[in-house]
């Protein structure tokens, strides 16, 4: 339940105050406009304060159930620290229907605003954000539903086809890393496929996770809300699966109604109210492979430990580097898509910045750093291979 209230926030957290601003203010507006503040002014304080105010529900929903708003410390081994008592969650269950209600309202913004528009339409369906067609992959339950929590992971082709169902212990069967000499993060690939180089296609290994790879290698959600959206965009969008970039804030707020859903489902739930929430580990692991979807991708831990229970070794490969290499292809298609005779300006960057920001990546997490920043360098080559110009921020 916890996991889910969490997906609901995150999603309504990127897709109004990261992605909004480039279609509800525009891909080319100014950045003193192209924010939150500008999303409002468009939509409406209205419709503003009914977004701040969700957001903020949201955050202490997470608070109370998790000990803290961010990296939640109610877990422990064996399961969790605290019971659920039934005033709380006679209380928490408002939050839950109104975490649904506006779900809806965000589908309908997402339909007057992005749908509506041909324009819009037509730049998420072009080659500068739809060029890729890579494999995807998602955890699923036993019916190929979405699963962000437990399950197999599914890999399909770029064709839809399965490729491949596993559970995540046996994950060094299929996918391998890479290391580039230009780059801290590691680049995943399918193993049984293999490293190709950076192409796409069926004889490529490169895949895709996230919102949108997560829809692509299932079969359908599992709420009904979330399961008439997520047929609606495969029948707007040509069919499944759908390969634009762009199409990733769809799926996310496709996501976040499935969470919504669920986080309802589980309140109403009167099992949800059972005192025993943790079994006591009496046995010493040697090693632990824990696989999730995270908001921004596929998720594995992989943990070697002594006799006494200290870790030895430790493998993680986490959301943004499972998509590492499908974002460097979208921000090179998305370069070449927009940048013409050297020509750059700060909506031409913007519509670059478009192609990763899709994707909701977190660098710090990927890189196990944290720089504070985001250093951008874009490089402009002619038609020879020579370099004529070069852009830099916070380099």
């Amino acid at each position: 339940m916890i996991y889910n209230s969490y997906y609901f926030y995150d999603h309504l957290l990127h897709f109004y105050y990261l992605a909004a601003p480039d279609f509800v203010v525009g891909p080319t507006a100014s950045p003193a406009e192209r924010n939150i503040l500008g999303v409002v002014g468009k939509v409406g304080l209205e419709v503003g304060a009914k977004v701040i105010e969700m957001r903020a529900k949201s955050i202490d929903v997470l608070k109370y159930f998790g000990g803290k708003r961010t990296h939640p410390i109610i877990a422990l081994p064996g399961g969790i620290s605290r019971p659920l008592d039934a005033e709380t969650r006679d209380e928490m269950r408002k939050h839950a229907e109104e975490a649904v209600e506006f779900s809806k309202f965000t589908f309908q913004i997402f339909e007057d605003v992005v749908l509506k528009n041909k324009e819009y339409v037509d730049l998420v369906l072009s080659e500068i954000y739809g060029g890729q067609q890579t494999y995807y992959i998602g955890l699923v339950n036993d019916a190929n539903k979405v699963d962000f929590y437990d399950g197999w992971t599914r890999i399909v082709d770029p064709d839809g086809d399965e490729f491949a169902k596993y559970k995540g212990l046996d994950y060094l069967e299929h996918l391998a890393e890479r290391v580039e000499p230009w780059t801290y993060l590691k680049v995943t690939y399918l193993k049984n496929v293999g490293w190709q180089g950076w192409v796409t296609g069926k004889e490529s290994g490169i895949y895709r996770g996230g919102p949108l790879g997560r829809l692509n290698a299932s079969e359908g959600m599992q709420t009904p809300l979330a399961q008439a959206e997520f047929e609606k965009m495969y029948e707007t969008l040509g069919g499944k699966p759908v390969h634009a970039s762009l199409a990733y804030h769809w799926a996310r707020i496709i996501e976040g109604c499935q969470g919504a859903e669920l986080w309802l489902q589980y309140m109403q739930e009167d099992e949800i109210l059972d005192e025993h929430v943790r079994n006591i580990p009496t046995e010493k692991p040697s090693r632990g492979v824990g696989t999730i979807e995270a908001a921004r991708g596929h998720l594995i831990h992989d943990y070697d430990t002594d006799e006494n229970g200290i870790v030895t070794a430790v493998n993680l490969i986490v959301a943004t580097t499972h998509n590492y290499a499908g974002i460097n292809l979208a921000v090179r298609n998305a370069a070449k898509g927009v940048i013409k005779g050297g020509d750059v300006d700060e909506g031409k960057l913007n519509m670059v910045e478009m192609a990763f920001r899709a994707y909701d990546p977190c660098m710090a997490c990927a890189t196990h750093a944290l720089p504070g920043k985001m250093p951008l360098e874009l490089e402009i080559y002619d038609a020879d291979g020579t370099l004529r110009r070069t852009v830099k921020r916070n380099c």
